[in-house]
């Protein structure tokens, strides 16, 4: 055999055990006539030692290595004189008998440590390399303990693992597709999925009342830190439900995973919120008080409505605006006037649209504010209690159209936080966000769609709105859907779905859809919803995003084996890449000349 122990598990109780094992080299050192070579596996690290009297075949093969080369050790475990307890197997080290080099290695292009010296690009073009380096190897090692949680938990409440098709009918609406054309039905084309929606609620027809899988999806679409062309969702649907008992299914997940990967194998002390119930908001209310629909709740900072304060005092850049609005920053009157200015340019940045920054310091001789000259210490003095700021504290105002203004307030509120340190990494804030408008209208098109998918039930008190010719009706209807948030980011969302025929296509009808292309796209699950489809709801959780959130990482490429860059290239693979002309032929792309 190549190995009796790995190189993470031999302790001092090993001490005398003689052992084989295989790994790569990570360092060498010489000390005097002596060899020391740090071996290394995904299990950890083990020194092998060469004394300076071992024959003379050893100590030469042992000149010979190399980083990376891979070799397997026999020898016996013996005690440290200068023990390690920065590494699990520091108290012993391996005396060698026998050296075998099982495959040489070129020396890497950039160094196997934490702290790597390797580029980006570098390190994604040997990205089998990369992954040898301990903060990958710990991502899909939680990446791994994850989905084993998640399949566990979810069995235990008795949902069903089942998958569904990959190559699948394309239905642009939303993301765009990927296409896949097809050889034996030329001409025509395969789509890859973006979520397994409709085949989900197919099951739900079809008796499968609770299903879930950890399935990989795709999506055609501008890439971020947080989006993968291809991802993978833990998708969930139960039949027979309505919205809170969806929220508490999952919620149950959530505060599973809280316990079991965070508190359990990461651990991560056990903040009494993730076995409490998780706060429960509205959007209005999300985008009133946090200026987004994604909440960070780890600290308060929330946003105040100054508009019937503000207006009507004579400043102009407040009378003429729809909306003023504002946030306290505990302990900020210290700020000085270069680091209010600098706040007022980050604020003008195009990224946030602001075209300026009023602020007022609470400090022990009054309100000092930047518009002193429009309103008097009683005015200010209403702002501050209004948005209960003691002194000490600094409040900051911004202006303009309502959500344009919120949004903005929402972006300098997390700046302030990361700023003032707040956004801990280690602490960790879920909650839901529901009842999301139904539909956005788009000017240019002069059409509806739909903020969820078309698939999303209105909420049943606003039925007679969904059901009204009146744009202005329709704009005014919400979704019986939800969204779960961590830390200020959409792990998950999902909705109760509609399950009648005569309610799926009246929604087809407002996103301007004719009859016959809703037929098309779409006739298989109207269709099914005719025989019998019981109310269902469900959800679908962006597991790469989760892990990232748990790992305390920026960034999903970390937590994806094999991920693409932000051009959705594979730098390993150099794809995605040209075929050659008989694949095309062969596929009926080439063109009428070149058949």
């Amino acid at each position: 055999m190549y190995r009796t122990h790995t190189c993470g598990e031999l302790r001092i109780t090993n001490q005398g055990t003689e052992v084989c094992l295989a790994g790569w080299v990570q360092r060498l050192r010489k000390l005097g006539g002596m060899t020391f070579i740090d071996l290394r596996d995904r299990y950890g690290i083990t020194q092998l030692t060469i004394e300076e009297q071992a024959p003379a075949d050893l100590r030469e093969l042992a000149d010979k290595l190399g980083r990376e080369f891979v070799v397997q050790a026999k020898g016996k475990v013996v005690e440290r004189s200068n023990k390690n307890p920065k590494i699990d197997t520091g108290e012993i080290e391996i005396a060698v008998l026998e050296l075998k080099v099982l495959n040489a290695a070129q020396t890497p292009p950039f160094t196997i440590e934490d702290n790597t010296d390797g580029g980006e690009e570098l390190r994604a073009t040997y990205r089998y390399i990369d992954l040898r380096r301990n903060p990958l190897k710990r991502a899909i090692m939680l990446r791994h303990t994850m989905a084993q949680e998640v399949r566990s938990y979810l069995s235990g409440q008795h949902f069903l693992e089942i998958e569904t098709p990959v190559l699948i009918k394309s239905t642009p609406e939303g993301a765009r597709d990927f296409v896949v054309p097809s050889r034996m039905n030329l001409g025509q084309f395969y789509a890859l999925p973006q979520s397994p929606q409709t085949f989900k609620q197919l099951l739900m027809v079809a008796g499968y009342d609770r299903y879930f899988q950890i399935v990989r999806c795709f999506r055609d679409e501008d890439l971020r830190a947080d989006r993968q062309p291809e991802f993978t969702q833990i998708d969930c649907e139960m039949a027979f439900v309505e919205r809170d008992d969806v929220l508490n299914a999952f919620e149950g997940l959530a505060k599973h995973l809280f316990k079991s990967v965070l508190c359990g194998y990461l651990r991560h002390s056990n903040h009494p919120r993730y076995n409490q119930p998780f706060p429960r908001i509205s959007y209005a209310d999300a985008m009133r008080y946090y200026g987004t629909d994604k909440p960070d709740i780890r600290f308060e900072m929330k946003i105040c409505d100054l508009t019937s304060l503000a207006k009507g005092h004579g400043f102009p850049v407040f009378d003429s605006a729809d909306y003023v609005g504002g946030i306290c920053v505990k302990g900020a009157a210290e700020y000085t006037r270069k680091q209010l200015d600098e706040l007022t340019e980050w604020v003008k940045r195009p990224q946030i649209g602001a075209k300026g920054l009023v602020y007022a310091r609470l400090t022990p001789d009054g309100i000092k504010s930047s518009v002193d000259k429009f309103y008097t210490q009683e005015v200010l003095q209403q702002w501050a209690v209004r948005m209960e700021a003691m002194e000490g504290d600094l409040i900051l105002i911004l202006c303009g159209a309502e959500k344009k203004t919120q949004e903005a307030l929402g972006d300098l509120r997390l700046e302030m936080g990361n700023r003032l340190g707040l956004r801990k990494k280690d602490d960790f804030a879920p909650l839901w966000v529901y009842d999301f408008p139904l539909l956005e209208w788009d000017d240019e098109t002069q059409r509806f769609y739909a903020m969820h998918h078309p698939f999303t039930s209105p909420k049943p008190q606003d039925m007679d709105k969904f059901l009204s010719p009146k744009k202005e009706d329709l704009e005014q209807v919400c979704a019986n859907a939800y969204d779960f948030v961590i830390n200020g980011v959409e792990i998950g969302g999902g909705s109760i779905r509609i399950h009648d025929s005569a309610i799926q296509k009246r929604m087809f009808e407002v996103l301007g859809f004719s009859e016959a292309e809703a037929d098309y796209r779409f006739g298989f699950i109207i269709n099914a919803f005719t025989y019998g489809a019981p109310p269902h709801g469900g959800i679908a959780f962006g597991f790469d995003r989760w892990c990232t959130v748990f790992g305390g990482s920026e960034s999903i490429r970390d937590y994806i084996a094999f991920p693409k860059n932000n051009s959705g290239r594979d730098m390993m693979l150099d794809a995605p890449s040209h075929i050659d002309a008989a694949q095309m032929k062969e596929l009926g792309l080439a063109s009428a000349s070149e058949r």
